[in-house]
């Protein structure tokens, strides 16, 4: 700007050039204030471009071009340079004109993104939140093709409002929103744009984050509840960086240590500890390496308790009962037990209804947990070790934020925070594994500038701790020692046009995880009540083998002597023969030739309904006496197997000489044939020995034969048992 001064022939020239100043200085900065205003600014339709307003480019929708124009600005760079670069970067198998247009906006958001989070407060800015939801607008109608189909698929899908769309709530808990659905984006376009930021989402648990955000919306993200999201987690991290000062001194944390959550302040809503039947008030407070207890004393916390999730003391949390006095009534506890303490602790949360509070807690505290245990099973470096653990922080924070902004809680298989899910789904091992492979890779010094200074040189794909990176942004520091380059080209978990390998293991388990659901819901279906109908639906299962089984009773018992006769000439042939060894082989080969027969016969039709006739329906009280009858004959069974074995130890220690003498003369003999004869020899005699027990010509011999068994072993008695106490003074 070229200033002319003006001559000073006229009286007030002293104050009219000091007003000219003034009028100068406040244009100055109404000018700098309307260009950082304009960085985010999203050109409104119909306006017209000035000079230095990026171009339009011809291939993009104009909602793209509209995005494309705002990142150009970001970057400081014309949108034909931002095309050079495309064209430089990206692979031509990238450039196609199927996709070109779609990679293109990936491209400028990426980069954008990347350059508009190294603000500090970019969380709290309206036109970030306003940028990053059109980068998926843009994303899902990159060019003129795609809006024309976007705009007939939503032909006449208009709001009931005159805005276009209206929110209305109908409980605190249950939102139902009607949105305009050209506004609104979909899950693919959410899971390409977000995790470019670390801090909106996790490429890992971003589908599940986008089911929590829309599960009252059809599936379909409005700005609004986007914008509320981030709103809250800006909320959380800002709650999260306040806490501090002279409050938290008995915690005494560590150098990079994280305060994560805190509970137990309300005095309506306090966090109990039961040690024993002892139980205490207190304050919890849950950081990136453990779990701090502060029990309250008179208007002051005593000094805090801590129970170690960091390293490895066999720690073990899980939802347990509670209740004054030691009873076990209320579902509300966390019970944490390790190494390192004596007996195991329960924290309780109590609330008038429900769990909620405590399966927070519990989600939290297991998330950290993983999150050591997973950095210790693979010895990695200590960058590589915060970038898991920062993962888990900013997974807690997301699940903060959709907590107290929609107040709703993800089921098992949808959880938003990474570890959990890895534990909690099938094949999640494969997950953790190929998060391993990438985390080895991960370096802090990633080229971000070549020889001619041009910020938008060729990346290495080398992965850079970009979780790490996301919180040092936002003023978490977990790594002093190691120096984080704030203009780091941060190198994520998403590349343009690229598939990341974590996808593909999450899509491999969530395929996995649909079967096993549509498995337990079956499972679910055919479950049946009470003990007689369960025994009848298994008799009824197991009627091919109690029909064979009664026939070979029948032919053991020589009801039919020529069918006798001939099953045992077959079965001694066949062991003389040495065939026994392929019977079992040849029965499991027929069964898969079943199985085989059956797939290729029945393939399309519907696996009938498989028919139980149910015995009588019974009372409350006979089903009661049913239970009570089955739980004397198991009582008796197991009696019978002590007295059995109380014998058998009276006979190995001598207490009846001669019939110790008896037993160790017949092991001998036993031992001295199972060394010298061969093993289908003893097979044909123990064979023909059991079947012609019924026979005519052996069945009075046997029957006198094992009389005397039984007698023998009558008067065989039973080594003495003493019971003695346990000592109850410890307990008491």
């Amino acid at each position: 700007m070229e200033v002319v001064p003006h001559g000073g022939g006229d009286g007030g020239g002293g104050d009219g050039s000091g007003n000219k100043m003034g009028t100068l200085l406040e244009n100055f900065m109404r000018s700098q204030r309307s260009s950082l205003r304009s960085l985010f600014q999203r050109k409104k339709p119909g306006a017209v471009d000035d000079a230095d307003s990026p171009r339009p480019l011809p291939f993009l929708s104009p909602v793209a071009n509209s995005v494309v124009s705002r990142c150009s600005r970001i970057l400081k760079v014309s949108t034909e340079e931002l095309c050079h670069h495309f064209d430089e970067e990206i692979p031509e198998s990238a450039r196609q004109p199927s996709v070109n247009a779609r990679n293109f906006v990936e491209f400028c958001s990426y980069k954008a993104m990347n350059v508009a989070t190294k603000a500090p407060d970019y969380l709290g800015d309206k036109e970030f939140r306003r940028l990053t939801f059109d980068m998926m607008l843009a994303w899902e109608s990159p060019d003129v093709a795609s809006e024309v189909l976007a705009k007939e698929k939503n032909t006449g899908k208009e709001a009931e409002d005159g805005d276009g769309w209206s929110f209305f709530y109908t409980a605190s808990t249950t939102m139902a929103v009607q949105v305009d659905n050209k506004k609104t984006a979909g899950i693919d376009a959410f899971a390409r744009i977000a995790p470019a930021c670390a801090a909106i989402a996790d490429v890992i648990t971003v589908k599940n984050l986008f089911y929590a955000l829309t599960g009252s919306s059809c599936n379909q993200l409005h700005f609004l509840l986007y914008d509320k999201y981030l709103r809250s987690l800006d909320k959380v991290i800002k709650a999260v960086k306040s806490v501090s000062g002279p409050t938290f001194a008995n915690l005494q944390l560590a150098e990079g240590e994280i305060i994560l959550d805190i509970d137990g302040t309300v005095p309506l809503q306090p966090v109990l500890q039961h040690i024993g039947i002892s139980a205490w008030p207190g304050r919890l407070t849950l950081t990136s390496y453990a779990l701090y207890f502060e029990s309250l004393g008179v208007g002051v916390y005593d000094k805090a308790v801590i129970y170690d999730l960091a390293t490895d003391t066999k720690q073990v949390l899980k939802p347990e009962l509670t209740g004054p006095l030691g009873a076990r009534l209320f579902d509300r506890a966390v019970m944490y037990k390790s190494a390192s303490v004596l007996e195991p602790v329960y924290m309780e949360f109590p609330e008038l209804k429900g769990s909620s509070r405590r399966d927070y807690w519990l989600d939290i505290c297991l998330e950290v947990l993983r999150a050591h245990r997973f950095a210790r099973k693979n010895n990695f470096r200590e960058i590589q070790r915060a970038e898991i653990i920062a993962r888990a922080i900013l997974g807690i924070f997301r699940y903060r934020a959709i907590r107290e902004a929609f107040n709703i809680f993800p089921s098992n298989y949808k959880t938003i925070l990474p570890y959990n899910l890895a534990e909690s789904l099938p094949g999640g091992d494969v997950i953790l594994e190929t998060l391993a492979s990438r985390l080895e890779f991960v370096k802090v010094d990633v080229p971000c500038h070549d020889d001619s200074g041009s910020p938008f040189t060729k990346q290495k794909k080398i992965p850079s701790p970009v979780s790490v990176l996301a919180l040092y942004r936002l003023g978490f520091i977990l790594l002093k020692e190691i120096k984080l380059d704030i203009d780091l080209v941060a190198v994520g978990d998403v590349c343009v046009a690229e598939i990341n390998p974590l996808e593909t293991a999450l899509k491999n388990s969530i395929l996995d995880t649909g079967r096993a659901e549509a498995a337990q819901a079956s499972v679910d279906q055919v479950k049946v009540e009470g003990i007689d109908t369960n025994v009848a639906v298994m008799k009824e299962l197991l009627f091919p083998v109690i029909a064979l089984a009664s026939r070979l009773q029948s032919l053991a018992s020589w009801e039919d002597a020529l069918k006798s006769i001939v099953f045992l000439g077959l079965v001694c042939y066949t062991i003389h023969r040495g065939w026994i060894q392929y019977v079992f082989p040849v029965i499991l080969v027929s069964l898969a030739l079943v199985m085989l027969w059956r797939r290729y016969f029945n393939r399309g039709k519907s696996l009938e309904a498989f028919r139980v006739t149910p015995p009588p329906n019974r009372n409350a009280v006979e089903q009661l006496l049913t239970l009570q009858d089955a739980i004397s004959q198991v009582e008796a069974l197991i009696q019978a197997a002590n007295i059995v074995l109380l014998k058998i130890r009276a006979l190995l220690f001598a207490v009846v000489p001669q019939a110790t003498d008896r037993v160790a003369l017949l092991l001998i003999i036993m031992a001295v044939v199972f060394a010298f004869m061969p093993p289908r020899y003893l097979i044909l005699l123990a064979f023909v020995e059991v079947f012609t027990r019924e026979m005519p010509l052996r069945k009075e011999s046997s029957n006198r034969w094992l009389r005397r068994m039984r007698e023998w072993w009558i008067r065989i008695p039973a080594a003495p048992v003493q019971l003695i106490k346990t000592d109850d003074k410890k307990n008491n």
